[in-house]
């Protein structure tokens, strides 16, 4: 029986797969709002937290020091195997119990990070290549408030920039992006 994030993290997987899918090889060098990640470091870094958080779901380690080259070979087949393995991962009935011995936080808080992650940079990857997005909307329902409340843990750790000013009348996205410190207006120059 899973539990009440799994089938949110599996929206948020399936949302942003044909992003992931839809990159070409030419365009691994582009920008992305993530100013310190270039397509290719951001699908490397995506693919690592998506890896390494399947060990987490279960209470284990992961290493986060550095990241692997992972696209190699048939990476965004790939890709979508190891979002099935995330999911299948964080589907266990206990998986939201208890404090994660590899973060040391709350199992549902690290299941909002790698669910926000998903959502999140699955926006910078299509922003980044031009493809279009959108992020399932119960995932971004639950994602919003979770990132709101983690914001200022956040941003000293530096996973968040400095919030981004937005219109009062900004969809609840354009909100998430800017706590995250994203312009959700960003376009490549």
């Amino acid at each position: 029986m899973a539990n009440a994030l799994s089938p949110l993290i599996d929206s948020a997987a399936r949302a942003t797969d044909p992003v992931v899918r839809g990159v070409e090889d030419g365009q691994l060098t582009l920008p992305t709002p993530c100013a310190e990640y270039d397509v290719r470091a951001l699908l490397n870094h995506l693919f690592h937290v998506v890896v390494g958080f399947q060990a987490l779901a279960a209470r284990g380690q992961a290493d986060f020091s550095t990241t692997p080259d992972y696209l190699q070979g048939d990476w965004r087949d790939r890709f979508g195997e190891e979002t099935v393995k995330l999911v299948e991962a964080w589907s266990a009935p206990d998986a939201l119990e208890g404090v994660s011995q590899g973060m040391g936080l709350p199992q549902r808080t690290v299941a909002h990070m790698v669910m926000g992650d998903l959502v999140v940079h699955g926006w910078d990857l299509a922003r980044a290549t031009g493809q279009d997005y959108r992020p399932d909307q119960a995932a971004l329902g639950e994602v919003r408030p979770a990132f709101q409340e983690m914001a200022p843990m956040a941003r000293k750790a530096g996973a968040f920039g400095e919030e981004v000013p937005v219109a009062s009348d900004a969809t609840p996205f354009e909100k998430l992006l800017a706590g995250t410190g994203r312009d959700p207006h960003w376009a490549p120059s």
